[in-house]
């Protein structure tokens, strides 16, 4: 599952959650200290992992 990052513009406060894209899709996303609904999602890398040694 994929992981998104988030930073509240309320708190700032920077937080990452572990969720479906289904689920992300549908969720407003909270934050978790303040419960501000004021969360932009941040730019992030990713890595990928395969059975394929090289």
């Amino acid at each position: 599952m994929p992981v998104y990052e988030f930073v509240c513009g309320k708190c700032k406060k920077k937080f990452s959650l572990t969720m479906s894209i289904s689920e992300y899709e549908k969720k407003k996303t909270q934050c978790p200290k303040c419960k501000s609904t004021d969360v932009k999602q941040r730019i992030s890398s990713f890595q990928t992992v395969t059975s394929k040694k090289s």
